[in-house]
């Protein structure tokens, strides 16, 4: 098994798509639930996939999830299996995911049907930042039959292999991207008194922007106002007339998520008029809070000890990544973990996103368990939990 998995995972590394373009690791990823006898619908949320694995009798579904998308990053990595699609990568661990689950699906059906209830392996196209999971939901991913519960691994770079983490109640964050534009007037560099330089009004909004997070924001309220991208002007000896600007904003709380446009905005409009320019702003409303399931939590925790055979969890702080799993945590009870997959050696060591980013493969088989495991245990033990 792991040496499937391993080579499923190298070949989706090699072959990165991105969201809603996963065309190829879709149709693999059909083709495999399809030879295994499973009910297959394809075109779910555009790109998605969804194997539906039936029970001798009726009883619980389970839904376990894996994004299947990529990154628009260019992979630095120098090994054999580093990506030959220039521009985009596997950078945060997607291709594993989706191994992981066509593994898990393969185990459980090589198990036999399950005395009672369904399982769904339900691979999402476009995780990042593209609402791939609400996209499948619209396409109703949670019914035929009816989801009651769904679950779901993200691989952990700090975390070693063998080991799994997990937080109770609010367990990653609202993930809201911002646009600003600065408008200002050009001019010569040389006579700057004649122009209104968007440049540098843009970096007294950028500074004010921090004011946010330590002053207007309880000092125990986890908030991250971050602006990634920054364009503007044309040459060193003109005064740029305009800069936009691209950000994120991440709250943990959904009180404080509607406060913030208004404190982005009132920042933005009070340094402008300072300076005689003037602004354009949008917020765009993303991703909500991931809730962790309490129940669903401790019958995680529970089964992985079945699994390892002694504790290898840990519960963790929230993190102010952000996930579409939120949407499916929203509708029914869910659970969302990390998996570590560090062996300590640098090529294990880069976070998330790094253009160089890579995981122990010893890992690949922990997550095809867990995964498999947690369906098992609750079409068996079917726990009755209220969202």
């Amino acid at each position: 098994m792991k040496e499937q998995v391993v080579t499923w995972r190298r070949d989706f590394h090699q072959h990165p798509e991105t969201g809603y373009e996963e065309f190829r690791t879709s149709k693999i990823v059909a083709e495999h639930l399809e030879g295994l006898g499973l009910e297959v619908k394809t075109n779910v949320g555009k790109t998605g996939v969804v194997g539906i694995l039936r029970g001798e009798n009726p009883g619980p579904t389970i839904g376990l999830r894996a994004d299947m998308d990529a990154l628009p990053i260019q992979d630095q990595k120098t090994v054999p299996y580093c990506s030959q699609v220039p521009g985009k990568g596997h950078l945060c661990g997607h291709d594993a995911h989706t191994s992981m689950l066509m593994g898990a699906a393969q185990l459980l059906v090589s198990l036999g049907k399950p005395k009672r209830g369904n399982i769904k392996f339900v691979f999402q196209p476009a995780e990042e930042g593209l609402a791939g999971a609400k996209a499948m939901m619209d396409d109703g991913v949670l019914e035929n039959p009816m989801v009651d519960a769904m679950a779901g691994l993200h691989v952990f770079p700090a975390l070693p292999t063998g080991s799994i983490a997990v937080t109770k109640g609010v367990a990653f964050a609202s993930a809201d991207s911002i646009r600003i534009k600065i408008i200002g007037k050009g001019g010569h560099a040389a006579r700057p008194h004649e122009a209104v330089d968007a440049i540098t009004v843009s970096s007294q909004v950028i500074s004010a922007l921090q004011h946010v997070a330590s002053r207007l924001v309880d000092p125990l309220e986890p908030v991250v106002v971050t602006i990634g991208k920054i364009q503007g002007g044309y040459m060193g000896t003109a005064i740029a007339p305009e800069v936009e600007m691209v950000g994120t904003v991440r709250t943990l709380s959904p009180s404080l998520r509607k406060n913030m446009p208004e404190f982005i905005e009132n920042i933005i409009r009070g340094v402008t008029q300072a300076f005689g320019a003037e602004y354009e702003f949008k917020y765009n409303v993303g991703y909500p809070v991931v809730v962790n399931h309490e129940g669903m939590v401790d019958f995680l925790t529970k089964t992985s000890e079945q699994v390892f055979g002694d504790k290898r969890w840990d519960y963790v702080k929230p993190s102010t990544g952000g996930e579409d799993f939120a949407f499916y945590s929203e509708a029914v009870p869910g659970v969302f973990f990390r998996l570590g997959v560090s062996n300590a050696q640098e090529y294990t060591s880069y976070p998330l996103h790094h253009p160089k980013f890579d995981l122990d493969e010893d890992a690949l088989p922990y997550g095809v368990a867990m995964l498999s495991a947690v369906a098992l245990s609750f079409l068996s033990d079917s726990p009755q939990f209220n969202i």
